[in-house]
Formats: structure tokens, sequence, C-alpha cells
């Protein structure tokens, strides 16, 4: 074993070999390359599966044996400098490589069929196996400067990945958007390690963590000085896993492809910052002003994240809100130094959001059928609804992911949520409060997300690409061509291509006249695709994480045998750089479990009642009650819909208002003083020379006119010209004198 730990600095670097393929066939044989894209899946799923086997083999070892591997050799080496380069294997890096691996496989096998269209599939397939190297090589790292090239890695790669579609200009101020904002958070985390570095001599993390504690025990450092460097470092995670105020970037990321999201914004990329925070917990947790900050901006990132997504229309931006509010969750954990609860929620929000992603992909693509390519409306939940009849295992694993997600037991978030509510009730009951409450949001937005898209009826408006009202709806059919849906008095449809002769349905579609959409238009033509399920390779994805979601909370309960409480979770985390890692004998008391956890569920249970209240069309059904419409018309309507409601969804909806805060202060205050600047460049650091130039070329051009000839007329005329300058030069001397 001792020979596999010594050669698992490779793992980083084997999915690498298919962007190195595809630019080596892209220099020797580009036409071949492109027409031959759908061989790229292939190796890119079988290269990142042996990474997968490997951290697998790796982290059973460290269970069973409690052992730590870090292996280093020297890069450069002088009197001052010494930088060496390495891979560490332990606990946190063992499940990090496998969250990254097996989501991983699952979106490359998803996109498969997903981008099977896209003409550039290969070039999608390039960066997903690049960013699988950067996010293996961050979390083998064994010191700052490995840990910072490969963390500009990953941002490079989701720059690439989310301006993929860079023709579009939305997606291209996207990728900008999260490109320097990340570069906010990443200048910080420059400073941190330089700052480190000056302080304790030392790079590599178990050398950085013990000097840095002796000289906080023994007072020999400034105290003031190693915060500032604790929240330089804290700066890279609050930009890369979108804390408040660097969070602007995620919900426009949204504009890359969806698998992109389910990756990258979900399970990876974006817990890139919670790994680093856990990293370097043992040298935060010494310092308690810059704990009490992390717990800080985690709770008021749960908060933002929750209400920001009330009253989003685009269903892949209400699912990034909700994944920077459980980032929240995340990172006021590590605040309060509950290192095991923020990991165990790390990674099983990790596959349940993976799998809602997955889910609004395979929305989208249904959406596209019928209301043609246009991310504005294929997208939006406003234009869903009645999905379920069409759909009906995509809808049955997005309500799988979405109950997870409200922390409903047994899926796999209730676990890992209820075991930080609890340790948020002993940190502060003000937080504990909030992010009880926050819960219950977070039940109301994601069962309105998901009776928005799936219940009713379709609420598709036949407008053309300008917004007007218009007699035909072109869209492109599953099927690849254009029908025609012609609705006569009676009702009844016949679906019909333009050529007037009867349309062959394909053999995947089961039947022609099948429930369709109420469309209020009759006795007009309309285009008109049905819409249906994905393809196979696009559910095994969702299927698999469905079985994560179910069972995966399985890993983080603590079981009793003879008299000592132990979970998978609790060994896997023994084998760790950070000492605060959870005693083999975690015996739960039950009783206070079920408590707690009945406080949570009950709230999470009233946040879906009050999303069905507002959204389940079968209210419709009881408005016949007198009781009740009066109090909707006199009570709830006057009160709260105008008022709290109204508030609450313009704040939601203006994405709190802070990305015109930054439009109007930061981006503007820029450009005024860029303006200003270049006036004051133009007008007077050039302007001066310019002037004397100027007077110059004036004067000789009046002595020019002046002088007839004689020199000491030229003599006289220069002696004066001196004695004024004198004078000038006297004059000013003595003004600044006083």
């Amino acid at each position: 074993m001792e020979y596999t730990y010594q050669y698992s600095w490779i793992i980083p670097f084997i999915p690498l070999l298919v962007p190195m393929l595809i630019g080596t066939g892209l220099l020797l044989f580009p036409t071949a390359t492109k027409n031959l894209r759908r061989v790229w899946a292939f190796p890119s799923i079988l290269l990142l599966s042996i990474v997968m086997i490997f951290s697998i083999d790796l982290s059973i070892h460290q269970k069973n044996t409690s052992s730590i591997y870090q292996y280093v050799w020297s890069w450069t080496i002088n009197n001052d400098l010494s930088l060496e380069f390495g891979h560490l294997i332990d606990s946190l890096t063992s499940i990090m490589s496998i969250l990254i691996t097996t989501v991983g496989i699952l979106v490359l096998i998803y996109s498969d069929n997903y981008m099977s269209h896209d003409q550039g599939y290969w070039r999608f397939f390039a960066y997903m196996s690049f960013f699988n190297t950067s996010m293996l090589g961050l979390v083998t790292s064994s010191n700052l400067i490995q840990i910072y090239i490969f963390w500009e890695f990953v941002g490079m790669c989701s720059y690439f990945l989310i301006g993929f579609w860079f023709t579009r200009p939305i997606a291209a101020n996207a990728c900008q958007k999260a490109f320097i904002t990340n570069r906010v958070g990443d200048f910080g985390l420059l400073l941190g390690i330089l700052g480190l570095y000056w302080i304790t001599g030392s790079l590599e993390f178990r050398d950085l963590f013990e000097i840095f504690k002796n000289f906080i025990s023994n007072n020999e450092v400034n105290l003031l000085f190693i915060t500032l460097c604790a929240f330089l470092l804290f700066a890279g995670s609050v930009a890369k896993s979108a804390q408040f105020p660097l969070h602007v970037w995620l919900p426009d990321a949204m504009e890359g492809p969806t698998p992109i999201s389910a990756l990258i914004h979900a399970a990876t990329m974006v817990a890139a910052g919670i790994f680093l925070v856990a990293r370097f917990l043992p040298l935060f947790i010494v310092l308690p002003s810059i704990m009490n900050g992390i717990a800080l901006i985690g709770i008021i990132t749960v908060v933002l994240g929750a209400t920001l997504a009330l009253a989003q229309t685009d269903i892949k931006r209400g699912l990034a809100y909700s994944t920077m509010s459980q980032l929240g969750y995340m990172m006021l954990a590590l605040g309060m130094g509950s290192y095991r609860a923020a990991l165990f929620h790390l990674i099983t929000h990790a596959y349940s959001k993976a799998l809602l992603f997955l889910g609004s992909g395979s929305i989208i693509h249904s959406m596209e059928t019928i209301v043609g390519y246009s991310p504005d409306k294929s997208q939006n939940m406003v234009l869903m609804g009645g999905l379920t009849k069409h759909i009906p295992i995509t809808k049955t694993a997005f309500l799988v992911g979405t109950l997870s997600l409200c922390g409903i037991p047994p899926f796999a978030c209730f676990w890992s949520k209820d075991e930080i509510l609890n340790d948020i009730w002993l940190y502060s009951p003000m937080f504990a409060i909030i992010a009880s409450s926050t819960a219950g949001l977070t039940a109301f937005y994601m069962f309105r997300i998901y009776l928005l898209v799936f219940e009713g009826h379709l609420n598709v408006h036949f407008k053309n690409y300008n917004g007007k009202k218009t007699s035909s709806f072109y869209s492109i059919s599953c099927w690849g061509k254009e029908g025609q849906l012609t609705m006569n008095n009676n009702e009844r449809a016949s679906f019909i291509c333009k050529k007037t002769h009867p349309y062959r349905i394909d053999r995947n579609v089961k039947k022609i006249m099948r429930p369709f959409l109420v469309i209020p238009y009759f006795g007009t033509n309309k285009i008109f695709s049905y819409s249906n399920e994905s393809d196979n390779r696009m559910l095994f994805s969702m299927l698999v994480l469905v079985l994560f979601t179910l069972f995966l909370g399985a890993i983080g309960i603590s079981f009793n045998q003879e008299g000592v409480g132990f979970d998978i979770l609790s060994r896997m985390l023994i084998p760790s750089l950070n000492p605060f890692h959870p005693n083999l004998n975690n015996s739960v008391d039950w009783y206070e479990f079920v408590t707690n956890a009945t406080f949570s569920v009950s709230i999470a249970f009233y946040g879906i009642f009050i999303a069905s209240f507002f959204y389940k069309p079968v209210y419709s059904s009881l408005q016949n009650l007198n009781l009740l419409n009066l109090f909707a018309k006199y009570v709830f309507k006057k009160i709260i819909v105008e008022k709290i409601v109204n508030v609450i969804y313009d704040w939601s909806y203006n994405r709190g208002y802070i990305d015109s805060f930054y439009e109007i202060y930061l981006i503007g205050g820029v450009r005024r003083l860029a303006k200003g600047n270049s006036f004051f460049d133009r007008r007077v650091i050039d302007g001066i020379p310019n002037a004397v130039g100027l007077t110059n070329f004036l004067i000789g051009e009046i002595i020019k006119y002046v002088g007839g000839g004689r020199i000491s007329s030229y003599i006289l005329l220069y002696f004066f010209y001196v004695l004024i300058l004198l004078v000038i030069y006297y004059f000013s001397s003595f003004v600044l004198m006083f």
C-alpha cells in the first residue's frame, strides 16, 4: 500500500490526458477530431472512473489504518526560499476526491446526450476534463503555493465553462463577471499566503499549523497582522463559495450549460471554498475573531440566499440561490468549529443539488420542444406547469431532490442539516432562530419551484419573440421537424406536418394522442410538439443520484455497538491534519435527536404548506368556501399580499438591490474616477508641456515679425524675456516660502 501512496500523485493528472489528446488532434487532424467528437466522452468517463476507484481504495485504507501520507520533492532551493511540490493524502482529501469523481462521472454521462447537438461538444469535454484535473490537484495539494496554482486553474476553467456559449452576449458578460468577482477574493488569498510565509517562513501545511500555534501561544507575533492574514485567506473562500458580499457572480453563472451548473456550481468548484476553510481550520480556530467572522458571513449568506430565491422565475437561478444559502450553512458550521457537520452537509448537498440541476436540464430539454430554443422561455418557470404527465421520471427524481433539500427524513440532507441546526442552538440561540426560520424558507421556495414546474397546466403563451401575440408559434419539435397542430371546434387535434400529410411519430413516442396542454385559441393553426422524457443516459445519471440522495445520509448516522457510538463518516475523518475531528465515542441521545428533528421537520412542513397554499392549483377549488374566501379577500389579500409579499417579492426579484448597488457605486464610481483621471492626464499632465510648447511657438512667431534685422534689438528683447522669467521664478519661490 505504501507503493500505492507514493504514486498517488498521478491522480490529478489522469483526466488531463483527454484535453491533451484533443489538443493534439486539433493540431494534427482538426477535421477528424471535430467529426469524431462523440468519441471523446468515453475516455473522459473511463479515466475519471479510474481515479474514482483509486480514491475509494485510498479512503478505505485510511479508514482502516488511520494514516496520513505526504510526499514532497524540491522544486527550487536557495538561501532564502525553498519551494516544494507534492501531494497530501488524508481524510479530507479522500472525501473530496470521491465526491469530485463520482459527481463528475455522472455529469459526463449526462452531458454525452445533453451536449450531443452542440458544435462545441469536443471543447466541452476538454474543459470538463481539465476542470476535474484542477479540482483533484487542489484537494491533493500539500502546500500553499501549490493550492493557489490549482485554485487559479479552477477559476480559469470556470471562466471557460460559464462562457461556453460565448457568442451569446449574456453568457460572455456572465463569465467576465464571475472572473472579475473571483479575482477580488483570489487577490486576498494571495496576500494572505504571502503574509503567512513572511511570518512563519514555511508554506507546508503541517509546519505552518505548528509554527502558527506556537507563535500565538507564546505571543510572539502581532495579533492584528496575523488576524489580517487569516482574513485575507478567508476572502478567497468567500468569493469561490459565493458568500456575501462576493456572491453576485453565481446566479449569472447559470448562463453556462446545465451540466456545468450541476458539477461546478453545486458539487465541486463552489465547494472549494468550503474545502479551503476546512483545510485551514486549525489555523483559524486559534483566532476567535476570525471564527466569529466566518460564522457571521455564513448566517448572512444563509438568509440572503434563501430570500433571493423566493421570487426567481429562472429555474436555474432559483437553484443557484439555493446553493448559495446551503453553502452558507456549511460556512456557518465551520465558523462554529463543527468540522464534521460542515463536511457532512457538503457531501449530502452535493449529490442532492447535482440531482436537482440535472433534473432542471431535463426540464429545459422538455420545454425546448414546446417553446423553441430560447433560454428566456425554456428556463422560465412562469411558462411551465403540467409536466408531470410528460416527464414522470424527471418529476420523481426532482421531487426526491426537493424533499432532501427541504430537510425531510429519511433523505440525505435531513441528517446533515439537522446536525448543523443542533450545533447552532449550542453556539448562539439567535443564530439558531434565524437558521431554523431559513430552513422553512428553503422548503417554501423549493416547493414553489416544484409546483410551478410540474403541477397545473402548461402556461405557454403563444407569442413570437418580440412579445406580440400571433396566430402561429414556431418551435423546434422533439423529432427535429416543425409540425402544426390544427384544432377544430370539437377540440380534437391531429398532428400534421407543413406538407399537410400525416406526420409519422418517432418510435420513442408512445402515443400521438396524449393529454396535451389547453390552448386558448380555437379554430386556428398552432405549431405544437409533444414534450417527452429525456434520453436513457440522462435518466441513468439522475437515477444514480436519486440513490445517493436516498441512502447517503446513513454514513453520518451513529449506531451503538457495545456502548460506543460510531458512524462511517466519523471513522473516515479520523486520519486528518485537522485535529478537530469527532471522537469515536459519539453516542447519540436519540430522544434529544428526535425532539430536535421534530422541530426542524415541522418548520419544513410549514414552508411546504405555505408554498402549496400559494401555488398548488387545487387551492382554487377551496375558494368556494365563504369563510376562506372572506379571509382571503379582506384579511389575507389586504395585509399580506399587498404589503409584505410585495416587499419581499421586489427584494427577491431585484436580487436584494445588491447588484444595483455595485453597478451604481462601485462600477459607476470606478468609471467616474477613470474619467477624472483621464481628464487630469489630458488637460493637466499633458496640458502643461503642450502649453509651454505652444507659448514658445507663439512668441517665436511674434518676434519673427517684430525684428528689423538689428542684433542690438534682439539682445534687448532677449534681456527683457529673461528678466520676466526671473521675476516669475523669484515671486513663486517667495510665495512658496510662506
